[in-house]
């Protein structure tokens, strides 16, 4: 810059002094440039600045003041440094401080500025100039030769035929520079072959090739970038002739092979497309997965549609009317089904059979919010004008014939009819919805959920959401006292006839037929009561080529992948894969279907490609072995059934499950039992014998045991039915906690009960484990008796050698021969019953350390349990006052109740002293005080003859 033709640098630096005359020295701060451009070429140091790098400070010449020190460089990882050549002159240069690479970075822009020396040689008081930008851009240098993307290449050509292209090679420069990184030339190093290549890559045959004079070619390519760098290692093209060929797809097999639990298996890994001709412009092919004959449609869970409903979070209260046939469901019992579908439970229609529910199953009240719902699979109506096939129909049951509500198909369109009464309101309202859809009569498999909120109806089809396209009004009904009947199949005709029947029967099937009062279906929920679990998938989305579009259908059964490539084509059909997510699919045939159009430039179609078909075999799962284990026999005094917790059966229950797997060892393979993890659907505990008294007995399980379970559970006399898809150690766990109660089990000597467990609604049932819980009641005097006289069981020979030693330290002086023999035989026999005592005692107990901690003990049982307390008290505490009813007795019995009051003695001491602690003898002593107690309380009518002990 010039003011006045004078250049404003010498303006500056004549300034400079006479600023610095008086005040501090170094008053100014350096100067430079706003910004620099430089270049550097890579793996060199010096970078050409434009302008030059000098700063100039306007305290020159003062020392320090007006000198430049140092240039700084801020900037991320910039591997450059700034030198001060000259301090007085400012001039500085900038180089580079590491390697610079112009393939790892091509430009570099950082921040520099300039420092003075401060006031002294300490630099104290330095200043800094403002701040410059600096852009260097580095220079390329032709280091690199070319390298092609492929190792090998491969083509095929038919013979006969001249190629525009055969196939395309593809070099690449690693150099920076489009100069030096391009790619300019190719060439065929291989002399005397009939094909060409142009600057492209793309190689074509000169002349028409003979397959039988030669099959195949190898031939060298080099490649050559802008810089005339050859390629160090040509590349070899192999080019296969090929005779005269049929359009169509090759190397896939007709039948694939699918083991449950391997995730997703490709369908033709080999497979590609023979088009035998010029270029294509596009490419259509549609894979369809045929799976109409398993179950509804495809591979489903065949879980009941409770269980269904519970592991898809639906809110309860729904009521199943097409319930398997059982006792207490027996209304299905005449209708037909399908075998051979894996437990899923289907009700096949053929105009002839209908059901009606029982009036305590059919919901009374649906209010204004309620869900229909239903498999269904339905076929075309025979004849020009045909009737209604009733679904679910709601008629009068005598009397009249007024529908309240139903579901009908009629001329392939699906009707609902909700009819209100006049108490709910009395107006001209909407009553009939109309829906015409292809699924109703397409003799498929489909899912139909119709939420009503009153007006308003919605249908649900597959998850897809349809609004009526008519909708008819009508006047409410009158109420009357005539009852309803609620029929699936077809409609009751009551009334108006001179015999009741049905009429409008369905032709079809149906399948999960449920109805909920109180509330609506929600989305989430119907797509996951009717989700597949098998289906066509792609693998590696990502590798796939940027032109290939595909799309599924909702229920993933049918692919179509479109492109403008044959390769990418190729490389598409390839990913396509079967897909199985249950654990224990439904085994057989999948049939697959290709067809595929292909269109060429300015040309509809020019290859007619033919259909192929394959099959998928789903082999049959492992089947699991489910294996309930645990304690078969459980002995409980009665004083524990009547506790306020009752005894749990199934406290020591253990469920497992394996399957038998085969591995491979020496060429052989060997089976194996492996142990497996799966859910189960229910588990039943059914009552053997006499059913259930619910005055004096029950068998429940508290609802706290189920929370945070996808469970829930059902209890009749006849058992207890726990149901929901759940883990086996959630069941476990439900199951541990069952209580049995019986509050009058006086005439109770056992219960038996059989536990089974389900999975997949009983495809794969468990054992049946019985459990027998026997009750121990409060002994009788006679029994003692008995196990005296007959040798009981429980009895052992025990042998007392320190009783004896016992009994002669306590003797004071000889006794008469036959005080001693009395004496000696009325210990034997107390011992005799004390060790029948004691074994009961440890019996009890070691089934009894079985049960909860926590149960509540009835204060009865330590009298129970207690052998000894049952045979000494009762004559010692008890005696005085049936003696004052009793007077008359003779003199013998006195006598030998003075012998058992002694035995009783004598042999309380044994006992102390040869088996017992001091602590057994306290509580044995403080038992006896209860009972004696517990005992004159309540007046038990003892036997007291002579005899009995």
């Amino acid at each position: 810059m010039h003011i006045l033709g004078v250049p404003f640098v010498l303006l500056w630096l004549l300034s400079g002094p006479s600023c610095a005359l008086g005040g501090k020295v170094n008053k100014h701060k350096p100067w430079i440039e706003t910004s620099y451009h430089g270049v550097i070429t890579e793996n060199m140091e010096t970078v050409l600045l434009d302008p030059p790098l000098v700063a100039l400070d306007k305290d020159a010449p003062v020392p320090y003041a007006g000198e430049i020190c140092s240039f700084k460089i801020f900037g991320q990882d910039a591997p450059f440094e700034a030198v001060v050549l000259n301090r007085t002159s400012g001039e500085g240069v900038l180089r580079a401080s590491s390697h610079v690479d112009c393939e790892s970075q091509k430009e570099y822009t950082f921040i520099i500025q300039a420092y003075d020396c401060g006031d002294g040689p300490s630099g104290a008081n330095w200043k800094k100039s403002h701040k410059a930008v600096i852009h260097i851009q580095v220079d390329d240098v032709n280091e690199f030769s070319p390298v092609f993307r492929e190792s090998l290449y491969k083509a095929s050509v038919t013979e006969g035929k001249i190629y525009d292209s055969i196939l395309q090679v593809e070099a690449w420069d690693q150099d920076c520079s489009p100069q030096y990184s391009q790619i300019c030339n190719y060439e065929i190093v291989t002399g005397g072959t009939p094909f060409a290549i142009d600057r492209n890559g793309n190689i074509r045959n000169t002349e028409r090739l003979s397959y039988e004079k030669q099959q195949s070619y190898r031939i060298m390519v080099s490649a050559f970038d802008c810089g005339q760098k050859k390629a160090k290692e040509d590349v070899a093209v192999h080019i296969e002739v090929k005779p005269v060929c049929k359009p169509g797809w090759q190397g896939w097999n007709k039948r694939v092979d699918y083991e449950p639990g391997t995730g997703s298996k490709q369908l033709f890994p080999k497979m590609h497309l023979e088009t035998c001709g010029g270029p294509l412009s596009g490419v259509k092919a549609m894979v369809e997965l045929q799976t109409n004959h398993i179950g509804k449609g495809c591979d489903r869970e065949t879980y009941s549609e409770k269980s269904l409903q519970k592991l898809c979070g639906a809110a309860s209260g729904s009521t199943d009317l097409l319930p398997a046939p059982s006792p207490s469901t027996n209304w299905t019992a005449s209708l037909l089904t399908d075998s051979g579908r894996e437990s899923d439970l289907i009700y096949r229609f053929d105009g002839r059979q209908a059901a009606n529910v029982p009036f305590h199953v059919v919901p009374q009240n649906l209010t204004d919010q309620f869900t229909i719902a239903t498999w269904m699979k339905h076929g075309p109506s025979p004849g020009l004008r045909a009737e209604k096939e009733t679904i679910l129909c709601n008629s009068d049951k005598t009397e009249m014939n007024r529908h309240h509500y139903s579901l009908y198909v009629h001329n392939c369109r699906l009707v609902f009819l909700l009819r209100r009464d006049f108490t709910q309101i009395d107006t001209f309202r909407p009553a009939e919805f109309h829906w015409k859809l292809e699924q109703i009569c397409d003799k498929e498999w489909h899912y139909y959920v119709i939420n009503v909120e009153f007006p308003a109806v919605t249908l649900f089809v597959d998850g897809v959401t349809y609004e009526p396209y008519l909708v008819t009004d009508d006047w409410p009904i009158h109420s009357s006292k005539i009852d309803t009947q609620l029929t699936v199949g077809a409609c009751w005709q009551g009334g108006e006839v001179a015999t009741p029947r049905f009429t409008q029967y369905f032709h079809g099937s149906l399948s999960g037929l449920t109805i909920r009062p109180g509330r609506i279906e929600t989305q989430k929920v119907i797509s996951c009561l009717q989700a597949c679990k098998e289906g066509l998938d792609i693998n590696s989305l990502e590798s796939l080529a940027k032109d290939i579009k595909f799309h599924f259908n909702p229920a993933q059964s049918v692919l179509v992948v479109e492109g403008g490539d044959v390769d990418s084509i190729n490389t598409a059909m390839t990913k396509v894969s079967y897909i199985n997510s249950r654990q224990f699919p439904t085994p057989g045939l999948r049939r697959l279907h290709i067809s595929t159009s292909v269109q060429c430039f300015g040309e509809d179609t020019c290859v007619s490609i033919p259909d192929i078909k394959a099959v998928v075999m789903v082999l049959p799962p492992s089947e699991p072995r489910i294996t309930i284990s645990g304690s078969k026999q459980l002995v409980r005094p009665a004083s524990d059934l009547r506790s306020p917790l009752g005894v749990a059966p199934f406290k020591e229950l253990r469920i497992t499950s394996t399957v038998m797997k085969g591995d491979s060892f020496g060429g052989y393979r060997r089976p194996g039992v492996m142990e497996v993890m799966h859910n189960l659907d229910y588990c039943d505990v059914l009552v053997i014998g006499d059913e259930l008294e619910p005055e004096s007995e029950s068998l429940e399980i508290q609802h706290s045991a189920l929370l945070g379970k996808h469970l829930d559970a059902t209890n009749s006399t006849s058992g207890i039915s726990i149901y929901g898809v759940d883990s086996m150690a959630h069941y476990e766990q439900v199951l541990r906690q069952l209580r049995y109660r019986n509050w009058r089990p006086a005439s109770l000597t056992e219960r038996r009960f059989r536990l089974t467990c389900s999975e997949l609604n009983g495809r794969y049932t468990s054992n049946e484990f019985n459990l027998e819980i026997s009750v121990l009641h409060h002994t009788a005097p006679m029994e003692h008796v008995n196990h005296m006289a007959g040798q009981s069981q429980y009895m052992r020979p025990v042998h007392h050698p320190l009783m004896i030693h016992t009994l002669n330290s306590h003797m004071s002086g000889p006794a008469p021969p036959a005080a001693t023999v009395v004496i000696v035989v009325c210990i034997a026999a107390l011992v005799i019953i004390v060790v029948i005592g004691i074994y009961r005692i440890h019996a009890t107990h070691q089934e009894g350390s079985r049960d909860e901690e926590d149960e509540i003990k009835d204060p009865e049982s330590d009298w129970e349990g207690s052998g000894l307390n049952i045979t000494v008290n009762p004559m010692e505490d008890m005696r005085g006052p049936q003696a004052l009813g009793e007077a008359a007795r003779g003199e013998e019995c006195e006598e030998e109740e003075d012998e058992e009051d002694d035995a009783e003695l004598v042999g309380g001491m044994t006992i102390v002293e040869s088996d017992s602690s001091d602590e057994d003898e306290e509580e044995g002593n403080k038992g006896r005080e209860e009972v004696n107690g517990r005992k004159q309380k309540g007046k038990p009518e003892w036997d007291s003859s002579c005899g009995t002990y």
